[in-house]
Parts: structure tokens; sequence; C-alpha cells
């Protein structure tokens, strides 16, 4: 299973493992109540915080979906960060105070004051719904690599085992620690990731006989009548999944998006509530766009590097002769999966692979936490609460544990479906593991918009709009537009304008509820 590692890499694996069992026995504090163990005592530090908001943005998406983004394109995905700087100030202005000031759980006990427990319930279960997608993609994802790296081939039984490992792997770093040690281990991981992307940098540059400035200019020139590779903003207006980088998509579609993802998403806004107070939350969340910024380039850069690599024979004096989808053991794969599979230097190999596996536990296990974080709170004990159960703390926080036990499971089996659904849409993996979240963020938007800014609304036009947020980007994905649309209708329509519609949707159907008047207590009247 190992035959294609040398001693430096199998050192290395060793390496990091021994890390891995040293920050777990380090990080790890007993926990005696729900705020420990889901909310670090509300005493994480600002700094800490913000690297583990970038370590969850980031995952195996971004390691193997950041170079095939700068292979087959641009650095047009960069420009999205324009939108997460206006959906951070949004966040930082309209909700993480409102979090602090109720000093909630999770994100969705806010909807419980205004419609009652039943619209924090149903959020809840939308954001479990659609995380599964998301964080099962992203696992996907990395057992798609693990799976090559370690048996040579991407089938369904390798894939299965690679999921598997990682899962395991992830579940018992994370289930005794709590968010405590999630936020540390995700420092851990960056540091680890992103090293071993400088680490192929130099290699690439190294192994590329050209200086930089030539380089610079093969990748503005790529081939006759060819646009820049380095080219940062496209102004063209496409509503295509091709156009979804763009700059008027950056301004609608990537801002919900990062609003979703900073305000709405458990999964990133629980980092967020371990921090002592709003400012410091809202600092930490801020550092961490700032941060993705040049993570992202690293990523984007060894695209580039590889796409002078394998389709430049004018500086290599070689290319690539399995076109720009390289193939291994028979199968598609990105082109930095290639490269790692058949060239990349020993010792370099083994690092790597610990990248690709520091940047899936890092993701995974932030998921796990988060998404038991929100059964626990919003579905378990309220339940509970209501049949007069009277049950200490560290119940309910072996309660959590249990959780993280049904939600690995629950990924893990999305992983594996993931595997026959990314392959039938073909879609570039880094634009397949942002679309996932839209089915639920598309709803959660338009009921947290309604709140906001309106006095409308009603249990009933939460449902719906939950509900419609949901049906509305899944019918328009491609193998429901193959299959059920008209001919005469069917478009392709990228997920940030999927999300804009959608979001719209739910927002009018949400409004369409009569007022309520919400009481602390969370009953209702209607107005």
């Amino acid at each position: 299973m190992l035959d294609q590692y040398s001693l430096a890499d199998v050192l290395v694996f060793i390496a990091y493992g021994l890390l891995l069992l040293g920050s777990g026995w380090l990080f790890t504090r007993k926990n005696n109540s729900t705020q420990d163990y889901f909310l670090g005592g509300n005493k994480m530090p600002m700094w800490v915080v913000a690297i583990s908001v970038l370590a969850t943005s980031q995952s195996a998406a971004t390691f193997l979906g950041g170079p095939d983004q700068g292979y087959r394109s641009d650095l047009t995905y960069l420009a999205s960060n324009i939108g997460a700087f206006i959906a951070v100030a949004f966040v930082a202005m309209f909700l993480i105070p409102k979090f602090y000031q109720y000093r909630v759980y999770t994100v969705y006990e806010l909807l419980e004051r205004r419609f009652g427990a039943g619209a924090k319930r149903q959020a809840g279960m939308m954001y479990l719904f659609g995380r599964v997608f998301a964080s099962g993609a992203r696992l996907y994802m990395a057992a798609l690599a693990v799976a090559m790296i370690l048996f040579g081939d991407i089938a369904a039984s390798s894939v299965i085992t690679a999921t598997l490992i990682i899962t395991l792997a992830g579940l018992l770093y994370t289930v005794v620690g709590g968010i405590r040690s999630v936020i540390y281990s995700d420092v851990l991981q960056a540091v680890i990731y992103v090293g071993a992307a400088i680490a192929v940098i130099a290699v690439l540059y190294n192994a590329i006989p050209a200086s930089f400035g030539e380089i610079v200019q093969a990748l503005q020139q790529p081939a006759p009548g060819a646009e820049s590779k380095l080219k940062l903003i496209d102004t063209e207006l496409d509503f295509s999944s091709g156009g979804v980088f763009n700059l008027w998509s950056v301004l609608t579609g990537f801002v919900l998006l990062n609003i979703a993802a900073f305000g709405l998403d458990q999964d990133m806004t629980q980092r967020v509530l371990t921090c002592k107070d709003a400012k410091e939350g809202s600092k930490a969340m801020l550092w961490s766009v700032v941060m993705v910024i040049p993570v992202m380039l690293l990523f984007i850069v060894i695209g580039l590097l590889l796409y002078i690599y394998y389709q430049r024979p004018d500086i290599m004096a070689s290319g690539l002769s399995d076109g720009p989808v390289p193939t291994f053991a028979g199968e598609a794969v990105t082109i930095f999966m290639y490269y790692v599979l058949t060239e990349i230097p020993a010792g370099v190999r083994g690092l790597v692979t610990i990248g690709i596996i520091a940047a899936a536990l890092s993701t995974l296990n932030s998921g796990l936490n988060s998404m038991s974080s929100v059964l626990i709170q919003d579905i378990y004990r309220p339940w509970k609460r209501a049949r007069n159960a009277h049950l200490d703390e560290q119940h309910f926080v072996r309660a959590g544990q249990a959780g993280m036990a049904l939600v690995a499971a629950a990924l893990a089996l999305m992983a594996c479906l993931c595997y026959y659904w990314q392959q039938y849409t073909d879609t570039p993996l880094l634009q397949f593991a942002l679309s996932v979240m839209v089915f639920s963020y598309s709803g959660l938007l338009g009921v947290y918009f309604t709140t906001l800014f309106s006095k409308r609304g009603s249990a009933r036009s939460v449902t719906l709009a939950l509900v419609v947020g949901f049906l509305v980007p899944l019918s328009m994905q491609p193998y429901i537009v193959d299959n059920f649309w008209p001919a005469a209708l069917a478009a392709d329509i990228g997920f940030t304008w999927q999300l804009l519609i959608g979001t719209t949707l739910s927002t009018l159907i949400c409004l369409s509820g009569k007022a309520n008047l919400q009481s602390q207590h969370g009953t209702t009247e209607t107005a």
C-alpha cells in the first residue's frame, strides 16, 4: 500500500502521527458543561479563533481545487474575497452583536425569540442537512486524494476505505476535547497544509528552467489569442457555471454565500462565539478573511506553475500527453494529484499527503462539533426539557459526544454518495465544494433577512421559505435540468446565481407571513 513512498516519506508520516497524539493529549481538557464543550467557556484568544476560522473555510477542496483552478483558469477566484469583506462587515454589524447579546449556543436560537421553538428547530435541521452535503463533499475530496495516494486508484472500495480512515481519525481526535481541542488543532493543521503548499511551490519553481520574469510573461501570454492567466477581475456578465467568479457574481452571490457562511453557518460561527465578546469575535472573523487571500493564492500559484510545467513545452521541452485532464490508473484526476502521484520528489510527497489529511481533518473536526452542538442544543435538549427531564450538564456533554459519532457516520455516507454525484456532474472540485451549501443557505438567508429587517413573517412562512430555498437551487442542478426541464428552458445556471434566485424567493415567501409578536419565552401571538 505504501510502495510508492520512500523512507523519507514514511518518516514524515511517523512525525505527523506523533504530533497528532501529542497535540491531542495537550489540547484535551475535561469539559464540565456544554458551554465548555461547545463554546470553550468563551475564553478562546482572538488570534487562535481567526486561524481556526481560516482553517475551517479551507479544506481538501482548497488543497486540490485551488491548483485545479489555477491550472484551468486564472486568478479571478481571489476576487471573490471582495464579497467576503462585504459579508463580514454585514455579519459584524447585524448578527454577531445579537448572538452575544442573547448568549446563544447556536445561531438558530435567534429565530426562537421571533418565531418560536419550531423555527429554531427547523433552521437547525436545514443547517444539518446542508452541512451533511457540504462537509460530506469535502470529506469525499480528501478521500479521493488519500485513495489515490495509498491505493494507486479511485475505485469505490479504495475511496470508501480512505473515507473511513479519515472519519475515524477525525472523530477520535475531536470527541473528547470539544471545541477547544478543535480550535487549537485547527491552528496546527493550518500550519501543516500551508507549509506543504510552500514546499510544493519551491520544488516546482526550481524545476522550471526559466526566470521569474519569464514565468510571468508566459502566464500573461499562455497561448496565441488566449487571455492572461494572471487576470484578477472578470467584468463579463455570465450567468453560467463558467462565470461564477466574475465581478457581478462576486458582488451578489458571493456576498450572500459569505454572509451565510460567516453568520448563519454554525460550522464557522461557533468559533466566533468562543471569544469573550462580540468585538473580539468580529475581529477574529475579519482577520480570517484577510489571511484567506495569501493562503488561497499559494494554492492557485501551484496550479499556475503546473500549467507552465505541463502545457508550455517551449519552456519545459516536454508536455502532458494526457491533455488538459490527466489520467492515472485509467481514472481522470486533478493536475495536482497527477503531479503528486507521478513526479513529486520523495519526502515532499509525504508532506503533501499529510497536508491533504490535515486540511481534511480541520474541516471534518469543525463539522463534527458544530453539527453536534445544533443536534444537542437545538433539538435534543428542548425535547428533554419538554418532558420535564432534570438532567445535569454532564449528560448533555455525553450526548454531544454521541452526537458526534452519529454525525461522523452521516458524513462518511454522504462522502461515498459524492463519489458518484461529482463524477456525474463533472464539476471542477472548487465549484463543487462551494455549490453544495446553496441548498440550505438560500432558505436560511431569506428567513434571517426577514428577521433582521422586518416585523413580518410567521412560523408557517419560515417553514415554507426554508423548503422553497432548498427546492429552487435543487431544481437548477444539471441532473434535474437534463432530465426534467423542457429543452427550450434548459439552462446552465452558476451556483452563485442559484443562491441569488433562491434567496430572493425565500425572502419574499417569508415576508408573506403575517406579522408576529414574540415574547422572550418563545410564545407567539399573531397580530
